[in-house]
């Protein structure tokens, strides 16, 4: 496999792994060191990557799996999820800082949720997998996947309508 074959292959997916990798560590640098981490393991072994169904699932199963193994290290006692925050550029100042707030809301209640619930919300709800890739991916059988996701939604839904109902902020 040559570099450009290497790069027409990795590339499309690349700002996934990157969003993955946030969303398990602490900051931009910490997915950022993951990411590069895992395009050199692939690269390392792009002999092999011809013999892999899905390139992208394979990827983003080595970038949860680091990630995992780095919070679960001694070096990475204070790392965290953390999630981007993507706001509208059209949108006024108001609604700007509304969506803005929503979105850390709802990064608190994330991180509050168990690691597999996190993870399932991480990649149906942000990243848009299908629920088989998220079942292969997690190594989990439909039902628990389903289960989870509808925990953790039901979970972040009722946080949610808890801060509203206070009017906590």
């Amino acid at each position: 496999m040559t570099q450009t074959e290497f790069l027409e292959t990795v590339m499309p997916f690349k700002d996934k792994l990157y969003r993955l990798a946030k969303r398990l560590l602490i900051s931009s640098e910490e997915a950022e060191d993951a990411t590069q981490e895992i395009l050199m393991k692939l690269w390392a072994g792009k002999k092999r990557m011809q013999t892999y169904k899905n390139v992208e699932a394979f990827a983003m199963t080595m970038t949860k799996n680091f990630c995992l193994d780095r919070l679960k290290s001694k070096q990475s006692g204070n790392l965290k999820l953390v999630h981007s925050n993507y706001a509208d550029g059209q949108a006024s100042l108001q609604k700007q800082l509304e969506a803005r707030d929503s979105v850390n809301w709802v990064e608190r209640i994330m991180d509050e949720l168990p690691e597999q619930q996190r993870m399932i919300l991480q990649l149906r709800d942000v990243e848009s997998y299908e629920y088989e890739e998220i079942e292969k991916l997690l190594d989990m059988k439909p039902t628990a996947v389903r289960v989870n996701l509808s925990r953790a939604r039901k979970a972040v839904r009722e946080k949610l309508l808890e801060k509203h109902r206070h009017g906590i902020g």
